[in-house]
């Protein structure tokens, strides 16, 4: 097998090529200092999730080295991220008690199933599908997402409990008017953690501020006895490896979580992609969307074995590499090993991290996600997709904490949107401008070229979607003047036509036909002529139907149109 071949296959062949002394080094540091950011954020993103935190430290280290091995850019660093794992809590939390040993099976099933959908979309080469997702979608459900997120870390943040009754605002409105009294220790720990993080990214930004403030208040936490005072800590972590089994689900409950999988399969990777677009645009290091596609899937696979929940790229750990210059993905493999050291030997450190702590890693980290002037973007661009963007977003809130059935309808929305618009495409009568164009004689005030010719411009696919607006408008042409004898049909937009739209068009030849009229067509593609041909209907058209221009078509079909004859002008002698 050739060398090209087998580093396509598997990417990481690829790294000796890239290694220099500078860039292990850099490789290095930067794999440091993600570890040092990842270790928090893993205990805060399980939580969220809500799972042990030691579960998030699982997640940290075999699908962040399956990713990096598998995955197409160097960059990108796999491991627990806050919107999937906001999604796998939504997904898994009304199917069993919290804090269940079958809530971590779930959520571990979630990660199989998810990892295989995406694994298989990259290994068919149907990463195009993951496109049906528009922007405006994501961006509605991010928005609605981080909200909810901020949502459910307030009450931890002030040492509260949230109740779960499956309606994730009204439980949090609740709570606000139930005058349950605040605990100050957890409120100093909590305001001022958060506070710290903003300072430190904002004045800061070069700075670990995650690790810092986490150690910081780790030891200001044991110094104090936060926890004999009644604060929440992380408390003991099992140190030592996970064990490698498959969740032990029903076929059903594999089919329950299979609608969710699709969602954490989709949105993670929309997350995934984008990191990875803008890391490569930046390093002119080409990444392959199917390739990561594997990575992503094979990642979520490797977390599933090894009892973890499903894991994504995060945006900011893969900006950290990028920003300590990483160039490979080795920086991962030294992120992994650091996060194996704690794991095996460091865990004791963490017992007195108080949970407020976590709270305000999770709302830092999320608080960038949120953006609503996009909303107000999208609907300034259209219509339908301001209207796609403000009801997932709506949705979103509205079924939370279900919030995967928010995306379904935002997507299914935004697909109906689509095929509506595609049903009524712009359709345009011509008539010559004073430049020497044909325009739209509508918008621009001009006749038709002549009072027995109309020209129509049709701006779509002849398909079964557009045929009958296509029919319609050829009819309406045939009478948008006293006396017509020809509709010359402006084709350059028609870049294909299906067996509906060769059907449709065959009916208007004979309908014309009877009429006395006739059809004729310009600017006509390759593709197009091809399907009319392999139908016998090129045959009936052809005289007529090889025009490359307006001006060419026009005067031809003038010619004939101006022959005398004994009843008067005739349609050209064609179909």
């Amino acid at each position: 097998m050739r060398q090209a071949t087998l580093e396509r296959l598997f990417p990481f062949l690829a790294w000796r090529r890239q290694w220099t002394a500078a860039s292990l080094r850099d490789d290095a540091t930067a794999g440091l200092t993600v570890a040092l950011v990842m270790i928090p954020q893993a205990l805060a993103y399980a939580k969220l999730a809500g799972l042990p935190p030691h579960i998030g430290l699982y997640c940290a280290l075999l699908p962040t080295v399956v990713a990096a091995l598998f995955g197409s850019c160097g960059q990108l660093s796999t491991g627990p991220v806050a919107l999937t794992s906001l999604l796998t809590g939504a997904s898994i939390i009304g199917l069993a008690a919290p804090g269940s040993p079958h809530l971590l099976e779930l959520a571990i099933g979630l990660a199989l199933l998810s990892g295989l959908i995406q694994f298989a979309l990259g290994a068919l080469k149907l990463g195009w599908l993951l496109n049906l997702l528009s922007v405006p979608v994501l961006s509605g459900f991010v928005n609605a997402s981080a909200l909810i997120i901020c949502l459910t870390q307030v009450p931890p943040l002030f040492g509260l409990d949230l109740q779960h009754s499956g309606q994730l605002v009204i439980d949090f409105l609740r709570l606000l008017s139930g005058g349950e009294l605040l605990h100050p220790p957890s409120v100093a720990f909590g305001l001022g953690s958060l506070g710290l993080l903003l300072a430190l990214k904002h004045h800061l930004p070069r700075l670990p501020g995650v690790p810092l403030v986490v150690a910081g208040a780790t030891a200001l936490s044991a110094a104090t006895g936060f926890e004999r005072s009644g604060g929440a800590v992380v408390g003991a972590i099992p140190l030592g490896l996970p064990d490698f089994a498959f969740p032990a689900l029903s076929l059903g409950e594999l089919i329950a979580l299979l609608p969710a999988a699709f969602v954490i399969a989709l949105v993670s990777f929309m997350e995934a992609a984008s990191s990875a677009k803008l890391i490569s645009g930046r390093t002119r290091q080409a990444w392959r969307q199917n390739q990561e596609l594997i990575g992503q899937g094979l990642a979520k696979i490797a977390a599933s074995f090894a009892g973890g929940m499903p894991v994504s790229a995060s945006f900011s750990r893969s900006a950290l590499n990028y920003t300590l210059e990483a160039r490979s993905g080795m920086s991962s493999l030294v992120t992994a090993a650091l996060v194996l050291v704690t794991v095996l030997y460091l865990t004791p450190l963490v017992w007195h991290l108080p949970k407020p702590v976590l709270a305000a890693v999770i709302l830092q980290a999320v608080v960038g996600l949120i953006d609503l002037k996009a909303l107000g973007r999208a609907w300034r661009a259209s219509r339908d997709d301001g209207l796609g963007a403000v009801v997932t977003f709506a949705a979103t809130l509205a079924f939370a904490p279900a919030i995967q059935n928010g995306i379904f309808t935002g997507l299914m929305l935004s697909l109906g949107l689509m095929v509506y618009r595609g049903m009524y495409p712009r359709v345009a009568l011509l008539g010559l401008h004073p430049d020497g164009t044909y325009r739209d004689l509508e918008r621009f005030g001009l006749a038709h070229p002549h009072p027995g010719l109309v020209v129509l411009r049709f701006d779509s696919p002849l398909s079964f979607v557009t045929a009958a607006t296509f029919d319609e408008a050829m009819l309406r042409a045939a009478r948008a003047q006293p006396d017509v004898k020809v509709v010359l049909v402006s084709a350059a937009g028609i870049n294909e036509v299906d067996a509906t739209g060769l059907h449709t068009l065959a009916g208007l030849i004979e309908r014309f036909r009877a009429q006395g009229q006739a059809i004729a067509f310009c600017g006509l593609k390759k593709q197009a002529i091809d399907a009319m041909q392999r139908a016998g209907l090129w045959a009936r058209i052809a005289e007529h139907g090889g025009y490359r221009t307006e001006h060419q078509a026009i005067e031809a079909l003038l010619a004939t149109l101006s022959k005398p004859k004994a009843d008067g002008p005739q349609a050209p002698d064609s179909p």
